[in-house]
C-alpha cells in the first residue's frame, strides 16, 4: 500500500499492473530524453554567439523534426494500445464478484454461490485496532483465491461511485443502471487497499474497498464457513 512521500506507484500485484508500472518507466524515460535534448537546446541558443543571417531554410532540418516525432508518439501509442486491450481481456473467470456501490459502503455478492454476500463498512477510528489504517480498514473484505482469474462485476444504487483498487491496476466506474465489468488476476497473497475514487456525496471519504489474496485451499474454507454462518 501507499506510504507518506510516496513518489512512485504502489507494488504491483497483478500482470496487469505491472505491464502498467513497465509503461510508465517506458513513457517516463522518453518525456526525460525529450526534456533533456530541448533543455540543451535552449541552453545552447541563448550561450552562442554563431550566426549565419543567409541561412534562411534547412529542408534536412524539417524533415527531421516531422518525422522524429511521429516515430516517438509511435513508440507511446504501440504499448499504449496493448495494454488496454489486456485490461479489457476477461477469459474464463474462476469466479465473479459482484460489486454495488451505495451511499456510503460497498456490499458484494458472489454470484457462483448461493446467498453468499455482505455489506462491507468503514471501521470507525474509535474503534481501531494497533496495525490497523485510518479511513482504510472495513469491517468485511473481499475474498479471492489468488492466481485466479477474478471477474468483478460493478454497478450502483444510488449515484455514482468508482470501484479502484491500484495495486491491482482496477479501476472501474460504478453507474445506476448499468453493469460494468472488469477482471485480474492477483499475483501474490496479501491485503491490498482502495477507496471509491468518484465523488459521491458527503462521506465519499469513507467507504474504502479491502481486497484479500488467500491461497485456494483458504478461500474455501472460508467460504464455507460463510455458507454455515448464513
Amino acid at each position: 500500500m501507499a506510504h507518506p512521500s510516496q513518489l512512485g506507484f504502489q507494488d504491483a500485484a497483478s500482470p496487469v499492473m505491472e505491464e502498467l508500472l513497465h509503461f510508465h518507466d517506458h513513457a517516463l524515460m522518453i518525456v526525460f530524453l525529450i526534456s533533456t535534448l530541448v533543455l540543451y537546446i535552449i541552453v545552447a541558443m541563448v550561450s552562442a554567439k554563431v550566426t549565419n543571417k543567409y541561412i534562411l531554410d534547412s529542408q534536412e532540418i524539417e524533415i527531421i523534426w516531422t518525422i522524429l516525432p511521429a516515430i516517438i508518439l509511435t513508440l507511446i501509442a504501440l504499448p499504449s494500445l496493448r495494454i488496454l486491450y489486456l485490461m479489457d481481456e476477461i477469459n474464463d473467470p474462476h469466479l465473479t464478484v459482484k460489486a454495488m456501490g451505495h451511499q456510503w459502503y460497498w456490499s458484494y455478492e458472489y454470484t457462483d454461490y448461493e446467498n453468499l454476500g455482505f455489506d462491507s463498512y468503514m471501521v470507525p477510528t474509535q474503534d481501531l485496532t494497533p496495525g490497523q489504517f485510518r479511513l482504510l480498514e472495513t469491517d468485511h473484505r473481499m475474498i479471492i483465491p489468488m492466481d485466479s482469474p477474478i471477474r468483478v462485476m460493478i454497478s450502483a444504487e444510488d449515484v455514482l461511485h468508482s470501484w479502484a483498487v491500484p495495486s491491482l491496476g482496477i479501476k472501474m466506474d460504478a453507474v445506476p443502471g448499468r453493469l460494468n465489468q472488469t477482471a485480474f488476476i492477483a499475483s501474490r497473497p496479501g491485503v491490498f487497499y482502495g477507496q471509491c475514487s468518484e465523488i459521491c456525496g458527503a462521506n465519499h471519504s469513507f467507504m474504502p474497498i479491502m481486497v484479500e489474496a488467500v491461497p485456494l485451499e483458504h478461500f474455501e474454507n472460508w467460504s464455507s464457513l460463510m455458507l454455515k454462518d448464513i
